[in-house]
């Protein structure tokens, strides 16, 4: 059934909240919002075409019937807008905004001046933002990183080491919070001091995975956690789609650094790619699972990138001179070559992001077993290895 008797136009969303930048919605204007979304046959496309055209969730929960089908409504979207919720649907209501109250969380609407300027320009922006932690106007220059949960090592190491450099330049790191390249992305930008954002497929009450409860803690320190779906949601998996629009929504460009086919992160850049988004990719060894979907991303136009400046060099084109001027250089990596003994460099030459056992560096480097081991644990000293399980070895 059409919601709308007639087409609505695509013109931006007004901003008349009456909230100057950074101050809370009102409980009164957030219980309208509520109220809205909670109606039978109010989704969030038909929230999009209403607010477009009443500017306000309340003006469009007086109108009366007559009004609403001259301005667009179908007779059935009428008359449920003037049913409003069910009975059930407002003590949920009540219950969310005492949670929101005693969470301290702060929620903006599309209508707010400080709703993330990035996102409201996406053909389907999410009406209502949960925000824990901080959203800054620093925001606005972000990257997203994406990819496999199950990343490899080589994987993980290469996505932190773009978030750092990201990061360290003065770019917002945009991911998910999953295990594997999402958690990398976030650990990467927060090792450098950065920004970064989450979003959750789930209530902003809730973290999944649960054992990334303390780096969701971290990130909210240095950063913030978004989600659009109510409070106390579980993570649905048909909630994630609707998040990768989001992480691709809020940021210049995504980068994928591993994905097989078909994958959440494939649905991301193809996301990006519709929002007039940069779409970047790391190549990877053809016979690797992990590593198919980024070489088909490249195949099919994606940019490919090695380093954190790639991204940077494609993004500063798009932006205004004022926020350019706030983008460090990424900077170049040196390995302090002088300070290596003979043997330590023999064993870092032969170490990569593909992790190597030491019985691997033993046999290309043709050093005994022991001087191996006394020049990694001396090089992971100096920060320069890291140890894997299984005795494997790889650059950081």
């Amino acid at each position: 059934m059409q919601s709308f008797s007639q087409p609505v136009g695509a013109d931006s969303f007004p901003e008349v909240s009456g909230l100057p930048s950074g101050q809370p919605m009102t409980s009164q204007v957030l219980e309208s919002w509520l109220r809205l979304r909670a109606i039978d046959r109010v989704g969030d496309l038909t929230i999009l075409q209403l607010v477009r055209i009443w500017h306000s969730p309340d003006a469009i929960l007086r109108a009366s019937r007559d009004e609403l089908i001259q301005r667009g409504c179908s007779s059935q979207l009428a008359d449920a807008i003037r049913r409003g919720p069910d009975h059930m649907a407002c003590r949920s209501i009540e219950r969310e905004l005492k949670a929101i109250e005693d969470g301290h969380i702060e929620v903006r609407s599309l209508l707010d001046h400080a709703y993330p300027a990035l996102l409201k320009t996406i053909a389907d922006p999410p009406p209502l933002l949960y925000i824990t932690g901080t959203l800054t106007e620093q925001d606005e220059l972000a990257v997203a990183i994406v990819g496999a949960r199950r990343a490899t090592a080589a994987g993980r190491a290469m996505t932190e080491e773009l978030s750092h450099d990201l990061a360290e330049a003065g770019i917002t790191v945009v991911s998910g919070l999953a295990r594997g390249v999402d958690a990398a992305a976030h650990r990467g930008a927060l090792a450098a001091r950065g920004r970064t954002i989450a979003v959750l497929g789930c209530g902003i009450d809730r973290t999944y995975p649960a054992e990334h409860e303390q780096l969701r803690r971290q990130i909210e320190e240095r950063g913030a956690i978004l989600s659009e779906v109510p409070m106390g949601s579980p993570p649905h998996s048909h909630h994630f789609p609707r998040r990768n629009r989001i992480i691709s929504g809020l940021s210049l460009g995504v980068i994928v650094t591993e994905a097989a086919i078909n994958s959440g992160s494939l649905i991301t850049a193809k996301l990006a790619a519709e929002q007039g988004r940069e779409v970047f990719a790391v190549p990877g060894f053809v016979k690797e699972d992990t590593s198919r979907g980024t070489n088909a991303l490249l195949k099919e136009g994606a940019a490919l990138i090695e380093r954190a400046q790639d991204v940077i060099d494609a993004v500063l084109p798009q932006l205004e001179p004022a926020l350019r001027l706030r983008v460090q250089p990424a900077r170049e990596k040196t390995v302090p070559v002088d300070r290596l003994g003979e043997e330590e460099q023999l064993v870092y030459d032969v170490l990569s992001y593909d992790p190597r056992t030491v019985d691997e560096v033993v046999g290309a480097t043709k050093l005994s077993v022991s001087t191996v081991m006394v020049s990694l644990l001396s090089l992971e000293l100096r920060q320069q290895v890291t140890q894997l399980p299984g005795q494997r070895y790889l650059r950081t």
